[in-house]
């Protein structure tokens, strides 16, 4: 008999790379919202799991560490299908989830550590990307200090930070104006971030331990049942069925064809701060359906 379920989420961010708040402040949005199951997994770092866990302990949460890799595109989009979204253009990476729910705070993991060793060029690849970004920023009449962009992360420095800063020089009036004017994918200031493909990430996550799922698959522009032969092919786990930014019908489709295809799915809002107007948890899912690894 299935089973539904709004208390797991899978997918969110803290000051250690995007987010706006920091990880006890997740860990407490997410209780509030009635969250029992919660995966940090912030962009191309691990730095924030001790945290994470102590936060959960507290609050009687199941921790599941996690973290979102920057990836290759695998698949060129389809303009069909970006149409079909409403979309004017595809991600200009795909994005990985990994969660590791064996991993055991303040034990020592040889597996783990190599895994972070694989992650650190791809994370401090961050850092010349973002000078490269600020230096053309420059040469576009608005100079803007690597330095100060850099001192506003705890984690992977990214474009969130990049934004800040412009908002503060007085460049932009919000966050949302510098993505869409200027730091966007594709736009005049943005600068591409060194990449793993997703078949190099997949190994260095099952040999540590843990499992795959592609987040938020509507970005990509690629229809789903090529979207499924590639992740198969690929060795992905599961795949993000329930994002916040997925209609209702789009949830419905990917999950029968994940059943199909022998593969998981993951539940996750992405949830970023509460300044970007998102909410964790509150997005039901099928029990029987989500990835044995980090079911309730």
């Amino acid at each position: 008999m299935p089973m539904w379920t709004q208390a797991v989420d899978l997918h969110s961010h803290s000051t250690h790379s995007d987010g706006q708040h920091d990880v006890p402040t997740v860990a407490e949005t997410m209780a509030n919202r009635g969250v029992k199951v919660w995966a940090l997994t912030d962009h191309d770092t691990i730095n924030g799991w001790e945290e994470g866990a102590n936060a959960a302990a507290r609050l009687g949460l199941r921790f599941v560490p996690g973290i979102e890799i920057t990836c290759e595109v695998a698949e060129p989009s389809h303009e069909e299908e970006l149409m079909r979204h409403g979309q004017e253009r595809p991600s200009n990476s795909w994005h990985l989830l990994a969660y590791f729910p064996t991993w055991i705070p303040g034990a020592t993991n040889e597996e783990i550590n190599a895994f972070q060793r694989w992650l650190l060029p791809h994370q401090s690849g961050r850092i010349p990307r973002m000078m490269a970004m600020c230096e053309r920023l420059g040469e576009l009449g608005m100079p803007v200090d690597a330095e100060r962009v850099m001192a506003r992360a705890t984690g992977s420095v990214g474009r969130p930070h990049l934004a800040e800063e412009m908002v503060s020089l007085g460049y932009v009036a919000t966050k949302q104006e510098a993505f869409e004017t200027w730091i966007g994918d594709g736009l005049p200031g943005f600068v591409e971030h060194r990449k793993p493909n997703l078949e190099q990430a997949v190994q260095q996550i099952h040999k540590a331990g843990g499992v795959a799922s592609l987040a938020h698959p509507k970005y990509y522009g690629v229809p789903v049942s090529k979207l499924l032969e590639v992740l198969n092919n690929s060795g992905v786990d599961a795949v993000e069925a329930v994002h916040r930014s997925h209609s209702d019908a789009y949830r419905y489709e990917l999950m029968l064809a994940a059943t199909a295809n022998g593969l998981g799915i993951t539940v996750g809002s992405d949830f970023h701060g509460m300044d970007y107007g998102q909410l964790p948890g509150h997005m039901p899912a099928i029990i029987e359906r989500l990835l044995p690894a980090v079911r309730p």
